[in-house]
This record gives C-alpha cells, structure tokens and sequence, in this order.
C-alpha cells in the first residue's frame, strides 16, 4: 500500500474530523473523561476550527488507498524559528508503522526557517510520549493543565533542528 503525505484540502475535513474522535478516544479512554472529550472535540474539531485552521497553519494529511489514516498540525513558524505541533493523530490501526514519522519529516521539510519543534504531551499518554522520546524531542518542563475542569498532568518537549 502506498503512502502520501499532503497539505489537506478542504474537502478533507470530514475525515480528519473522525480521525480525530477515533484517536481521541482510543488514546485517552480512562485518562480523560468521554464527556470532556467529545466537549474538546466538537470545540476545537468542529467545522469553523478546522477551516480557520486550514487557513492559518499548516495541515498535512497522510493518505493510504485513497482513504485518509492520520493527520498533523503545525503553527507557522515564529521569527525565532520556533513551531508548535499542535496534534499528530493517526487511526489506531496505522499507529507503529512509520506514518507519524512520515508526518513529522514532511512537516520539517515544508516548515522554511524551522529550528525547533514544541509538544504538549499528556503524560499518561504512553504512545505518544514513546513517539515523540523516539523522534528525539527532550522534556522541556512538566505542568498541571486544567482541561475543562481537569487536571492533566502535561510534558511540553522540544525537538532541536
């Protein structure tokens, strides 16, 4: 099977909306409470958020048979070379086969001036936590974020270009 990775369109919405939730759920079942997720979900998922960001940061898709598997955020780069990646998500089923790797390499290679790669990380999100220690991202600090009412405990990494 064939992998691409490329900017999303619009008409990708739809899918990377349900990769979303699916991911969500699969990667923060008994961490973060269902009813706090889908809040999160419908929030910063729904169509507005996800054509504004369209517009303002960069969106990668990663495509496989004509199906989308998984997606990636990224903030436009800062006059210091820093960059934000907001989400790296795949479809549980695709996770552990190069896919977010392929993600993140295209991402650095479309971001012009990108010297370093910042990350919240849940800290019980043991998947994404082996990830990014994987990719070469060192902790940056721990903090108690209140999502929603819940407190998460949270990593905030950095990768160095």
């Amino acid at each position: 099977m064939t992998l691409t990775i490329r900017k999303m369109e619009y008409r990708d919405i739809k899918q990377v909306q349900m990769i979303a939730r699916t991911s969500w759920y699969a990667t923060y079942q008994g961490i973060i409470p269902i009813e706090i997720q889908e809040k999160f979900l419908a929030s910063a998922y729904s169509e507005e958020m996800m054509e504004k960001r369209l517009e303002n940061s960069m969106l990668l898709v990663a495509e496989m048979e004509e199906q989308l598997v998984g997606f990636a955020n990224f903030s436009t780069v800062k006059n210091n070379g820093e960059v934000e990646l907001h989400a790296i998500y795949l479809m549980p089923a695709y996770q552990g086969k190069g896919i977010g790797t392929s993600l993140l390499d295209k991402g650095i290679q479309k971001l012009d001036g990108v010297k370093e790669i910042y990350v919240d990380v849940e800290k019980e999100n043991r998947i994404g936590r082996h990830f990014y220690d994987a990719k070469g991202f060192k902790k940056v600090e721990e903090f108690d974020d209140n999502f929603d009412g819940h407190i998460l405990e949270t990593i905030r990494m950095v990768l160095l270009l």
